[in-house]
């Protein structure tokens, strides 16, 4: 029988409410198969929601204190999720090498402009999306879009990783004011994201997040995507971007019915041997 799992995990050393051991206690309580831990790496400028940079060795040796501690009731895996910002964020397998990463989680959460150095950070509230698209692309929609849309494919393209997060995420904070997901030029950057994840060969999260805490009315991916994902044979996981113990088996099942009702029969897990198949019930 398939069980619960998550790999994309946020504790209180970066934007997440409590410690991993709370997590860990939770996952236990409703029989996940195994938990991963992805605190967003440091990145060489101020922000509120990625590990400070003095605390990364603090959190790699919590993660493996719990690893050993929990070994005999569930496994516990050492991630991190790492922003891909041009110019700025340190390669991946770097930080794999260097911290002995079980897995690397990437994403992209702020935008860069061909025009100027600012950054437009796509996550967090509304206005800021809001703000970011009037000042930065000066409401430039279709330019925005693409900007990270190029980002993405250049960090799928030029970077070692194991999960790619939440792919469309440009839509969260669209709120249906600025384009729709429906609109041809939209699903265009959509078939050519397939195209380069599929020969990339990386794992994509189905990422739950935006559903239960209100902020979109799909997953990331949204169906169509997956639907081409699908026809690609692309393989996929479920992540609920748990940002507290309470969140982590949010909207899990309703994504796994998802992907039974496009087509899937597998998802990934990552074992203590690496990423397995398990069937899809």
């Amino acid at each position: 029988m398939l069980r619960l799992t998550n790999f994309h995990t946020h504790s209180h050393f970066c934007d997440g409410k409590e410690a991993p051991e709370e997590y860990i206690k939770a996952a236990i309580e409703a029989d996940f198969e195994a938990i991963g831990f992805s605190a967003h790496a440091p990145l060489p400028f101020e922000n509120k929601w990625s590990i400070k940079p003095g605390k990364l060795p603090e959190y790699i040796a919590e993660i493996v204190r719990l690893k050993k501690l929990y070994a005999s009731k569930i496994p516990v895996f050492l991630g991190l999720e790492v922003d891909y910002v041009p110019g700025a964020s340190p390669t991946f397998s770097s930080l794999q090498q260097v911290y002995a990463l079980d897995y690397v989680i990437g994403g992209v959460h702020l935008v860069v402009s061909e025009n100027t150095s600012d950054l437009w950070f796509i996550d967090g509230q509304p206005k800021g999306y809001d703000e970011g698209l009037r000042d930065i692309f000066h409401m430039d929609i279709k330019r925005g879009v693409d900007c990270y849309f190029h980002q993405l494919w250049e960090m799928i393209r030029t970077q070692k990783f194991d999960l790619l997060a939440h792919a469309d995420k440009i839509k969260m904070n669209n709120r249906g004011l600025y384009f729709s997901t429906d609109d041809l030029w939209y699903q265009e950057y959509i078939r050519k994201t397939v195209d380069i994840i599929a020969q990339a060969g990386c794992i994509v999260e189905v990422n739950t997040r935006g559903i239960y805490k209100n902020r979109c009315p799909e997953f990331y991916p949204s169906v169509p995507m997956l639907e081409a994902l699908f026809q690609k044979h692309v393989p996929v996981t479920i992540s609920t971007d748990a940002h507290h113990p309470s969140e982590l088996a949010l909207q899990w099942l309703e994504a796994l019915q998802c992907l039974r009702d496009i087509g899937y029969r597998n998802i990934m897990v990552l074992c203590e041997n690496g990423w397995e198949v398990r069937k899809i019930s």
